[in-house]
């Protein structure tokens, strides 16, 4: 244990993971890249990819008591501006460029996904004290994954993204998958299967009856971490 808290103690360790965190910038500049070249599913993945660094870079700095060991750098702005890069701004592009909203109506669509999710950002009461979001937590690579790979009627795509940019003012919660430690035993099935289930998806060659069967457990995932917070909404009520 000893050689263990020695090395997690080193300065280097605490850039590295600052690093980590940052290389998500870069993963959002590939996707923006894939956007413009009409590349929307490599798009997902390189967001995929960001998805995954913001999963493990939180608990890698706790681990590591970042926040003590290099107090000259502050890795929740740090973080705060590569989510807004690949949870906000990229997916708005996607939407827009794959034309998936009403003739008219995308540059709209857009706004309503960037400055709804400033809102979001900004909030110094983000998270309850057990760690779930207030309102849509601007997400919106999962919706905009979603609606891509769906492909909905253009109208039912506005509609959606009207309804997640109103929920970001929503008195309603919406689960942290991986600060939230009240439903760790549910959510260590359910992210997997989600996780595995999306990237499944961005496989353009599955037969019908297993394409179905993909984007059925998939939404169901999704469904299930939605109710969650809408659970704990309730409860809260």
């Amino acid at each position: 244990m000893a050689d263990v808290s020695a090395y997690r103690s080193k300065p280097a360790v605490s850039w590295a993971i600052h690093l980590l965190t940052a290389s998500g910038a870069v993963l959002a500049f590939f996707a923006f890249l894939a956007v413009e070249q009409g590349q929307f599913r490599l798009a997902l993945l390189w967001l995929a990819a960001a998805l995954v660094v913001d999963g493990v870079d939180g608990p890698l700095a706790r681990w590591a008591g970042v926040k003590d060991r290099l107090p000259s750098i502050d890795g929740t702005i740090l973080d705060l501006v590569v989510d807004y890069l690949t949870y906000v701004f990229v997916p708005a592009v996607l939407l827009y460029r794959a034309g998936l909203l009403p003739p008219g109506w995308a540059e709209a669509g857009a706004a309503a996904i960037l400055l709804s999710s400033l809102y979001t950002f900004a909030r110094t009461d983000m998270k309850t004290e057990d760690n779930f979001f207030r309102g849509f937590p601007a997400v919106w690579n999962v919706v905009v994954f979603y609606l891509f790979l769906l492909r909905p009627d253009a109208t039912v795509s506005a509609a959606v993204v009207a309804l997640f940019a109103v929920l970001t003012f929503a008195p309603i919660h919406f689960i942290h998958p991986v600060r939230v430690t009240s439903y760790r035993p549910w959510l260590s099935v359910l992210m997997p299967v989600w996780a595995a289930s999306c990237l499944a998806l961005l496989w353009p060659g599955w037969p019908v009856p297993w394409l179905g069967i993909i984007e059925a457990v998939s939404l169901a995932c999704a469904a299930a971490l939605f109710g969650i917070g809408l659970i704990r909404t309730l409860r809260r009520a």
